[in-house]
């Protein structure tokens, strides 16, 4: 019995191994303290246009930082400011 290939399932696998990452920093990130949740244009830049919050592996942010950023995207959601 011949081995059937991997055709049909959605192409050949490709390695990211050799790309190189897609990390954005971004400078608004400099000494942040705190986040306001007013602050609409701030939190926009963490937001997709489909409302998800951007992970901190391509934004560029702290552990501390993107806990500061999700926090306050929540809470936004929340009163209405961000989708």
């Amino acid at each position: 019995m011949a081995r059937r290939g991997k055709q049909g399932r959605g192409g050949p696998r490709r390695s990211r191994r050799n790309e190189a990452p897609t990390r954005r920093r971004l400078k608004v990130l400099d000494g942040l303290k705190s986040v306001n949740t007013e602050d609409y244009d701030f939190l926009r830049q963490f937001v997709t246009e489909h409302g998800k919050i951007i992970p901190a592996r391509l934004t560029g942010a702290s552990a501390k930082q993107q806990r500061a950023i999700r926090r306050g995207v929540r809470r936004a959601r929340v009163i209405g400011l961000v989708g």
